[in-house]
């Protein structure tokens, strides 16, 4: 599949910070329920994730945030740290698409992106990406995209704050051993 007609897939810039902040909380609100507290989901979450991607996209470190961008405005994005795991490869630690957008190819252009960028940046060829197990519709679109689940583990609490769970979520490690099938398929 590839990426819709009118949409580009480039580099984040610090400017988009409030934008991918805005992504980002929508999909934990629709995504996360049931897994984050609904205190948290329900609280300034935007503010939350816009300090961490100014963070982040003032401080890239070793990866790159990439944005899928429908004529100036950002409609999905998605960071990948590069050889952030001995075993597993460069992490895939964000990938969200505005509501609306999902299902029309933009996750898949994502990842294919991502995937094109661990493989020029990184040194291992593998990829993956932690994903809650209560998410069986990411699950399947990973599965579909060549991902396999490989192992689970809790969630960690978001900023390390215990309250912002409910209860003892579980998320499941996909892994693709292989970042060039994934970046061509």
């Amino acid at each position: 599949m590839a990426t819709p007609i009118g949409v580009t897939i480039r580099n984040a810039a610090l400017a988009d910070a409030d934008a991918v902040a805005e992504i980002h909380a929508a999909s934990w609100r629709r995504h996360y329920r049931g897994a984050y507290a609904d205190s948290f989901l329900d609280g300034d979450i935007t503010a939350d994730r816009r300090d961490v991607w100014n963070q982040r996209l003032n401080e890239p470190g070793s990866g790159c945030t990439l944005v899928a961008d429908d004529g100036g405005t950002p409609v999905g994005f998605l960071h990948v740290v590069f050889d952030e795991n001995a075993r597993w490869g460069s992490l895939v630690d964000n990938l969200h698409v505005v509501f609306a957008r999902q299902r029309c190819g933009l996750g898949t252009a994502l990842l294919r992106s991502a995937a094109r960028a661990a493989a020029a940046g990184a040194t291992s060829g593998r990829l993956y990406l932690w994903v809650l197990e209560q998410n069986t519709a990411a699950q399947a679109f990973y599965r579909a995209r060549g991902g396999s689940p490989v192992e689970e583990a809790l969630v960690a609490p978001p900023g390390g704050v215990a309250s912002r769970l409910a209860g003892n979520p579980r998320k499941l490690r996909f892994a693709w051993p292989d970042v060039e099938t994934l970046a061509w398929s």
